[in-house]
């Protein structure tokens, strides 16, 4: 398509699958040197790499793990490289009403959204370039109340947090932290939720509730997350970009 991450290195967790997939797949189709992605199941990872095709390497872990997060680390040390671009996307979300809730369905969550993807950051440091682009997702979640989501929403409120405070300690090195926080995606993920009948029936509730009449797709978001990890947002900063057809706006 262009050349304009020619040089450059990325790494997208949860990059396996859905919008981390899609954004590994376009970083690689726009000249990226070479893209670090991780996932949990070995399988899926595998079919990732032949579908991305080149320029790609894929480590198994779970960012909700510290050990994994070195792991990941570890090999892209072994490039000799720093990285150029990361992409904190991998996470959990499941539905569950507040009174339903238990310890090990609040720590799945927060332990994957908001210590996984903190952490994630934390060890990149060293790794990354000055001028570098950082990318959180996030979720129309953290600012609209869906049922169900309590635990979820709350994480992604705190990645919202996570990217202002981020942006404001890393200014100095010049790198740029923004929060990419998609809408209604038809993905993977939502067959977590739901089967056969019962998920058309969810995605064609998600499109009503869309301005546009429809859901997004994993394309739209990795667009959106190659602008933000380009030299085309170079005065981007802080900011929360939502990419939902406008049902969080409207």
């Amino acid at each position: 398509m262009t050349n304009k991450f020619a040089g450059k290195i990325a790494v997208i967790t949860g990059g396996s699958t859905g919008m981390g997939l899609a954004t590994a797949k376009r970083f690689v189709e726009e000249g990226m040197d070479h893209v670090f992605i991780t996932g949990r199941r070995k399988d899926v990872l595998d079919a990732a790499v032949a579908e991305i095709g080149r320029n790609v390497t894929a480590i198994q872990g779970d960012v909700a793990s510290l050990a994994d997060l070195d792991r990941l680390y570890d090999a892209v040390r072994k490039q000799n490289r720093k990285i150029d671009v990361l992409f904190a996307n991998a996470g959990v979300s499941q539905l569950r009403l507040a009174e339903s809730v238990d310890e090990e369905f609040f720590d799945l969550h927060f332990d994957a959204n908001v210590k996984g993807l903190f952490f994630t950051v934390q060890k990149a440091l060293p790794l990354l370039n000055d001028g570098a682009s950082v990318i959180l997702n996030g979720s129309i979640a953290g600012i609209k109340a869906f049922p169900a989501t309590t635990v979820y929403s709350a994480g992604k409120a705190a990645v919202r947090s996570f990217a202002r405070t981020l942006a404001n300690e890393l200014g100095q090195r010049r790198i740029r932290v923004n929060t990419l926080s998609p809408g209604h995606i038809d993905t993977p993920l939502l067959e977590q939720w739901k089967q056969g009948d019962a998920l058309t029936q969810l995605k064609q509730g998600f499109a009503k509730s869309v301005p546009l009449g429809r859901m997004g797709d994993a394309e739209e978001i990795a667009k959106a997350a190659s602008f933000l990890a380009s030299d085309e947002a170079s005065y981007v900063n802080g900011i929360e970009l939502f990419v939902d057809g406008g049902v969080a706006q409207i």
